[in-house]
C-alpha cells in the first residue's frame, strides 16, 4: 500500500495517548505465559509484531483471555507444550524470535522458529552462540539467519556471558534460558541496553541476586501489569510538531524508562520547545506527559556514540529530522541499522536523496545537511520506521511524499496515521494503482 502525506496547511494541535511500548508488550506476554496463574495485562500493544507473540504463547499452552480492554493469561507455570507441527511464525518480530529461542532452548520438544523474509534475513547468531555455551541444540542457517531449528534440550547449566554488543534481545534471551538452567546465569554488556527484563523479572516474583542474573528454577508468578505508552510511536508525533509551523502538541503517558530517551535528549540539543511533566511510575516503568511546540529554527547536532543504543530506534526519524535542521547532522556508531527490519541507513539514505537531501553515508553513520525538501514517491523497504520517518518530513515537503509498501507500519503502530489525522495531518492509505 501507499501512504500519501500532503504538506501541512497549519499546524498540528490537540494530544494523544500512544500505543502500548512494543518492547515491554512482547515481555509481558512471555513471562505470564511462563507464570503460575493468571496474569491481568493492560494497555497492551495489539499489533502484527505482537500478536505474532500471542499466538507463539498459546500456541505452547498458555490460554487468553480478554474483557472489557484486558487480556488475561493463564499461564503455563513453564511446563509448555509442545506446537502443532512444532513451528512458531514470528511474522516480523526480532525481539519474539529471540527471546521465545531462549526459552524454548531449554524444553524437551523440538521447534522451529521462523518470520517474514525480513525477519529471515537479520542475525541469530547472537543468540545461538550464549544458548549453545549453556547447552542447548540449536542451529540457524548457514547465513546465521532463522529458521532456528531447536531440538529437544538435555538440560541448560548457567554461565556468566560476555555479550559483545550491548542489546536488550540478547540479554532477555540468556537470561529466560537461565530460568530453566542449572545454577546461576548472567549477563555483561559494554553498556546497558534497555533494562525492561530486569525490571519486569521481580514484579513476575523473579529475584534478581545481582544485576542481570538469575538463578535456574526461579519461577514466575502471575502479575497485574500496566504497558506505558510507546515512546517510540511518540517520537514521530512530537517530531512532526518540533519541524511543522504552527505545531502545539501534547502525547500522555509516555514510557521514560531512560535506556529509551535518548531522542528526546537529541530533540533538546537541537533546539525543540520540549517539557515533561507529570511524572510519576507504573508497573516498575516511569512515565510523564511530554509537550512541544514548533520550533522555528532546530540545529544540526552531532549525536555522541554512547547515545546511540538508547535511540537505535529513533535514529531514522532524526535523520529525517536533520533534514531540517540548519547545519550538518552527524550520526556514528550506528552499524546496528544495517541489521534491523531492513538496512535502515542505506532505506533513509536513498529515499532522503530522493526528496533532495544533501547527505553522505558511511558504514556506520551518515551526515546529513538540512535545508528544503522536496515531495516525490519513496521506499520505505517494508520497515516500519522508516515508513513513519518519511511521512513526518512529508509534512513540511515542498510537495506530497508517498511512501510505497506502507503497510508495514502495522507492524508496531497501527493507527499512526489515524492519530496524525486526528492532530491536523493529512495522511491517506490506500491501495497501488
Amino acid at each position: 500500500m501507499i501512504l500519501t502525506v500532503q504538506p501541512a496547511d497549519s499546524g498540528l494541535q490537540g494530544e494523544l495517548t500512544p500505543p502500548g511500548d512494543k518492547s515491554i508488550s512482547h515481555r509481558a506476554l512471555i513471562f505470564s505465559s511462563l507464570a503460575v496463574g493468571r496474569s491481568e495485562l493492560s494497555g497492551l500493544l495489539e499489533s502484527e509484531d505482537t500478536l505474532a507473540t500471542l499466538k507463539a504463547c498459546e500456541q505452547l499452552g498458555a490460554r487468553v483471555e480478554r474483557s472489557a480492554g484486558k487480556i488475561y493469561i493463564n499461564g503455563t507455570a513453564g511446563d509448555l507444550e509442545s506446537p502443532s507441527g512444532g513451528h512458531l511464525d514470528m511474522g516480523n518480530s526480532g525481539t519474539a524470535m529471540r527471546l521465545l529461542a531462549g526459552v524454548l532452548s531449554a524444553q524437551n520438544f523440538d521447534s522451529t522458529l521462523s518470520g517474514d523474509d525480513s525477519l529471515n534475513s537479520r542475525p541469530m547468531g547472537r543468540v545461538v552462540v550464549p544458548l549453545s555455551l549453556m547447552g542447548a541444540d540449536i542451529t540457524a542457517s548457514a547465513a546465521g539467519t532463522a529458521p532456528l531449528l531447536i531440538h529437544a534440550s538435555g538440560g541448560l547449566h548457567g554461565i556468566e556471558y560476555v555479550s559483545p554488543v550491548a542489546s536488550a534481545q540478547i540479554k532477555s534471551c540468556v537470561l529466560l534460558a537461565g530460568l530453566f538452567a542449572s545454577g546461576t546465569t548472567r549477563v555483561l554488556e559494554p553498556r546497558l541496553s534497555r533494562d525492561h527484563t530486569e525490571r519486569m523479572l521481580p514484579l513476575f516474583g523473579v529475584d534478581l541476586p545481582a544485576a542481570c542474573c538469575v538463578t535456574g528454577g526461579s519461577k514466575l508468578q502471575a502479575s497485574c501489569f500496566t504497558v506505558p505508552g510507546d515512546i517510540s510511536s511518540a517520537v514521530f508525533t512530537l517530531a512532526a510538531a518540533a519541524m511543522t509551523p504552527g505545531s502545539d502538541v501534547s502525547v500522555r503517558r509516555v514510557g521514560l524508562n531512560p535506556t529509551r530517551t535518548g531522542f528526546i535528549r537529541c530533540l533538546k540539543a537541537m533546539g525543540a520547545d520540549i517539557n515533561i511533566i507529570n511524572q510519576s511510575s507504573q508497573s516498575t516503568e516511569p512515565i510523564g506527559d511530554i509537550h512541544i511546540v514548533f520550533s522555528s529554527e532546530l540545529k544540526a547536532v552531532d549525536v555522541p556514540e554512547a547515545l546511540i543504543p538508547d535511540m537505535i530506534d529513533e535514529l531514522p526519524l532524526l535523520m529525517a529530522l536533520a533534514a531540517t535542521a540548519s547545519g550538518i547532522t552527524r550520526i556514528r556508531g550506528a552499524a546496528e541499522l544495517r541489521v534491523k527490519e531492513s538496512d535502515r541507513l542505506a532505506v533513509m539514505a536513498v529515499g532522503l536523496r530522493k526528496l533532495g537531501v544533501e547527505l553522505k553515508e558511511y558504514p556506520d553513520g551518515i551526515d546529513i545537511k538540512g535545508g528544503k525538501v522536496f515531495g516525490g514517491c519513496v521506499e520505505s523497504a517494508g520497515d516500519h520506521r522508516c515508513a513513519m520517518s518519511f511521512a513526518v518530513l512529508g509534512l513540511i515537503a515542498s510537495a506530497a511524499v508517498q511512501i510505497e509498501n506502507a503497510e508495514f507500519i502495522a507492524t508496531s503502530y497501527p493507527g499512526f496515521s489515524r492519530d496524525m489525522s486526528q492532530l491536523g495531518a493529512n495522511m491517506q492509505l490506500g491501495e497501488r494503482s
